[in-house]
């Protein structure tokens, strides 16, 4: 608790004073001081439990992964002499829970070289860096190594297939492996009708839903399948039934609904036009809106070019996140699509005063065994020549179309 807090003196007071040492005190002290930056101490930690015997590294790997002291956890593991399949998954799923999914997919491979076989738990890991980073064509090989090895029995790996091939934007592969799944849970289903939801298929993810509660021994929804389900209504425009299901999450399943539940509400009234009424909703919140509520109505406004409600919002979300970029550059161009040029410059002077920069874009792309990870705008890349004069072709193939770019700057 004391280490949680921060207070890692008391906790090693604590920690000291304690007669018999399990693993998992060891592991809460060490943690600790990771998390504060102690490194000396936590070596010295690690040394000290390494000499009485407490713990083996791959454990204190797996452990520094969960802390997100990734760099303590990489030193122990190039530090062991032989490393087994329990030390590659913990660093390689380290890497994955903390968002290093490009380091993930290379200590993979990595992994691979020096003849290591992949378990259930290596291809989990490996699959939720997939779908961070689009790299379908490692996920297929994937794919063809868990229906090969039997693991489609194994309903995390199922699930994480499902996930990764609609995060790729493959949805009817996510959806013929969850149907040849022989065993799903909650999270499965909820996996599948969230990417339903997210590639605007709201109707057939409402349908899965049903499907779901109507199956022997149907499952019970959880907060997360109706956030999957509102999610559904938002993208496809399903205002009544989102409004119903938003009434029956809590009527009939008892659920209080989350911030989650209340920014879909929110984004489904904004982009159905109703901008008072996401409005009142949000003055009807039993807790605060957070930056993600009002981002979705603030949007909106600039859409549809409401100053009225843009303004009330602009306030409130400005003031809870002085520091994020892109909330000062959609109210500057709210009062520039009024023609309030005054008060759109203000906006800007305002983002420079508080020393506010914008964040550049970030995505990356697969090709062979490598993720490529690319910066707008940067132009650092070895073959940058050649893919800026790929996407102008692109953007005016585009044009062509009639695709109009949305500037906003």
């Amino acid at each position: 608790m004391y280490s949680r807090c921060g207070e890692v003196a008391l906790a090693r007071q604590v920690f000291d004073e304690i007669g018999v040492r399990d693993p998992v005190s060891w592991n809460s002290m060490l943690c600790g001081y990771a998390k504060m930056g102690h490194a000396g101490e936590a070596v010295e930690l690690f040394r000290r439990m390494r000499s009485e015997g407490s713990i083996v590294p791959d454990e204190v790997t797996l452990m520094y992964g969960k802390c997100g002291d990734l760099g303590s956890a990489r030193r122990i593991f190039d530090g062991l002499a032989k490393k087994d399949l329990v030390a590659w998954n913990a660093m390689i799923t380290g890497y994955a829970q903390n968002g290093l999914s490009d380091k993930a997919i290379k200590l993979f491979h990595t992994m691979r070289e020096a003849r290591v076989e992949p378990d259930k738990i290596t291809i989990v890991g490996v699959l939720s860096a997939c779908a961070a980073v689009g790299a379908l064509e490692l996920g297929r090989s994937l794919d063809a190594y868990a229906s090969g090895n039997g693991l489609y029995h194994n309903v995390f790996v199922g699930t994480a297939l499902v996930d990764m091939y609609a995060k790729c934007g493959n949805l009817g592969r996510a959806m013929e492996v969850f149907d040849i799944m022989p065993h799903k849970n909650i999270v499965s289903w909820n996996a599948m009708i969230s990417a339903l939801a997210f590639n605007g298929q709201g109707e057939e993810a409402i349908s899965l839903f049903t499907r779901m509660i109507n199956v022997n021994q149907g499952f019970q929804p959880n907060d997360i399948t109706f956030i999957g389900v509102l999610s559904a209504c938002v993208h496809s425009g399903l205002v009544d039934e989102g409004r119903r299901w938003f009434d029956v999450m809590q009527s009939a399943y008892g659920i209080i609904p989350k911030i989650e539940h209340f920014s879909c509400m929110v984004d489904l009234l904004a982009r159905a036009g109703l901008l008072e009424e996401a409005w009142e909703f949000i003055e009807k919140m039993p807790q605060k809106p957070d930056a993600v509520v009002l981002g979705a109505l603030l949007s909106a406004c600039r859409y549809q070019k409401n100053m009225e409600v843009g303004e009330r919002v602009m306030k409130r979300i400005l003031e809870l996140e002085p520091s994020n970029s892109g909330n000062y550059v959609i109210s500057s161009k709210i009062f520039a699509n009024s023609k309030r040029w005054e008060d759109s410059a203000r906006i800007r002077g305002l983002m420079r005063e508080r020393g506010v920069t914008k964040t550049p874009g970030c995505s990356w792309i697969e090709v062979g065994k490598q993720v490529h990870e690319f910066h707008a705008g940067d132009g650092l890349h070895l073959r940058a020549a050649e893919i800026y004069e790929m996407i102008n072709l692109l953007v005016d193939e585009m044009k062509m179309e009639g695709y109009t770019p949305l500037m906003t700057e």
